[in-house]
């Protein structure tokens, strides 16, 4: 029996500690963002100091001026609009302005110290350090919070890594 066991235990911490390189190795190809960072929206042509926030599902955008065009347009419930046009206007920590027209993708039932609230999703893409990534971000009158553009995980999901202490370079 002890014959067995000993090859059995080297086999299997050889096979472990293999595992565990491919995983580290993993992590090596993604980037590291701090908890602030300068976010380029391309489709607004605007940079934003964003927050980065674990914490969200999904990246919200400042947005006023919430207009959907269509044939329903005038109907109380949202989801009525899914695939209709959105427009709205988009103001940056700097007060710089944009106009956006999009395909609404989705309609998100957000949970947050308020309560509960119901919004209007695009796909925008977004960018960092030169790398592009296109997500679904939901429209929100940002106005009274500090950052316009909050990153949510599903911007950072198989992409970024979170490194709290990092200070963003363009400050």
């Amino acid at each position: 029996m002890k014959r067995l066991f000993i090859p059995a235990m080297l086999f299997f911490s050889v096979i472990g500690s293999n595992l565990a390189m491919a995983e580290s190795k993993s992590d090596d190809s993604k980037s590291i963002v701090g908890q602030v960072e300068t976010i380029k929206v391309y489709d607004l042509e605007m940079d934003y100091l964003a927050r980065i926030d674990t914490g969200a599902a999904t990246t919200s955008i400042h947005a006023k001026d919430i207009n959907v065009i269509g044939d329903d347009s005038d109907s109380d419930n949202m989801r009525d609009h899914l695939g209709h046009t959105v427009e709205f206007t988009s103001v940056n920590e700097n007060g710089e302005k944009a106009q956006y027209k999009g395909k609404i993708v989705k309609v998100s039932k957000i949970r947050n110290a308020q309560g509960v609230e119901r919004r209007y999703s695009v796909e925008m893409d977004l960018g960092w350090n030169g790398e592009h990534k296109t997500v679904t971000v939901n429209l929100r009158d940002r106005s009274k919070l500090d950052y316009k553009l909050l990153i949510g995980r599903n911007w950072l999901e198989g992409d970024y890594l979170v490194d709290v202490e990092k200070l963003d370079e363009n400050d």
